[in-house]
């Protein structure tokens, strides 16, 4: 088996930065009001710039494949042309299209010859799931290299225009026209942007990293769909799909909306996240002393005392002087959020050769954990 290391990491952030206060001037409010979650949701995720690939107007400006794109086409250079490629491994929970696949419209996008593709769906990670097909086809010698890529372009679901609909029809109805909060709540948590990785089969560059391993846990056994998006959620927790709606019924009940059970992540996502983390270091040999980096992806700063804190009781402390985030600057990136920790710690100039690096990534949609342990060579 080969050794596989991560010799460039790139990024591509839409626009300009977006602050709280202008979020509603691009996506819009719903039935001419301002969110009552907008606040609140705000105040406990404590974000403060994201990133959007619209305009003012609420225009497009960029594809998820575009963005993707762009943060490969940031890899390059005279050493590693895009022709180089040999494995296009993508991960996206906003993909442009239903069909052909996001890696497939990435690959013809950047028109760089022949290359084997792999698209990883899912939510956040999604990401970490490409990075594993990259991982391991480097490993195996399948491929000598692979740029493997996390985006998300979920400003575009969250227009105002398209929950309306729902609007009118609740006036229809007699009802009081608000949309739920779990409609409600992601549109004040999701951003714009995309990260890109080369993996090679030697180190190359600066400061590489080896890939030392990538560690997945799934508790959809356990646990019911918590996030969610062209489905609408039953009494007994399963999910209907769309296709099972009237097509009348996805606008009227604003199906195609994501949508997220508060209560569920509430629950259960720090626990099964510190369960998971555990089982990890475990199966590795390694302990809180073995990272010097710690880049947790979270989706608010609401949880990162109590992940802090249930790491201690659990005895895998790791102190918060080793934690590295972005999410006040850049937003929640879904599964492009650990490509872009990992790109800004690159580029921070604060690694050191023989550091260690543990990439975190939680994902609700029915509670799924990625871990990745890196050496800086």
């Amino acid at each position: 088996m080969n050794q596989v290391f991560i010799n460039r990491v790139s990024k591509f952030l839409p626009n300009e930065p977006i602050v709280n206060e202008d979020m509603e001037i691009y996506l819009g409010k719903i039935n001419d009001r301002e969110s009552k979650a907008k606040r609140i949701v705000l105040r406990n995720n404590g974000i403060q710039t994201r990133y959007y690939a619209l305009t003012k107007d609420g225009v497009p400006t960029h594809t998820n494949v575009l963005l993707t794109a762009n943060a490969i086409r940031n890899l390059l250079d005279a050493d590693f042309k895009a022709s180089d490629i040999q494995l296009i491994s993508c991960g996206t929970s906003s993909p442009d299209y239903l069909m052909p696949s996001h890696a497939v419209m990435v690959h013809g996008e950047l028109k760089n010859g022949q290359s084997e593709v792999n698209s990883a769906s899912g939510n956040c990670c999604a990401g970490m799931n490409a990075l594993k097909f990259g991982y391991l086809s480097v490993k195996a010698g399948n491929t000598a290299n692979a740029v493997c890529t996390g985006s998300e372009r979920m400003s575009s679901w969250m227009l105002a225009d398209h929950y309306n609909k729902e609007v009118e029809n609740l006036k229809d109805l007699e009802e009081q026209p608000i949309i739920a909060f779990n409609k409600d709540f992601l549109r004040w948590m999701l951003s714009d942007g995309a990260g890109a990785m080369l993996l090679e089969n030697e180190p190359r560059g600066p400061l590489p990293m080896r890939i030392e391993w990538i560690e997945g846990y799934s508790y959809a056994h356990e646990l019911e769909v918590c996030m969610y998006a062209g489905a609408d959620k039953l009494a007994n927790g399963d999910l209907k799909p769309f296709s099972d709606y009237h097509s009348v019924e996805w606008l009227n009940q604003s199906v195609f909306a994501v949508k997220q059970d508060t209560k569920l992540l509430d629950k259960y996502i720090l626990d099964k996240g510190v369960e998971s983390m555990k089982d990890a270091m475990e199966k590795h040999g390694i302990t809180p002393e073995d990272v010097d980096y710690l880049l947790p992806h979270v989706s608010s700063h609401y949880f990162v005392d109590g992940l802090y804190d249930r790491f201690a009781k659990a005895g895998i402390e790791i102190t918060r002087d080793k934690w590295f985030m972005n999410l006040r600057s850049v937003g929640n990136v879904g599964a492009g959020s650990v490509y872009l920790m990992l790109e800004e710690l690159v580029h921070s100039g604060r690694l050191q050769k023989g550091q260690r690096i543990l990439l975190c990534v939680p994902e609700s949609a029915r509670f799924t954990y990625s871990y990745a342990y890196l050496t800086v060579c």
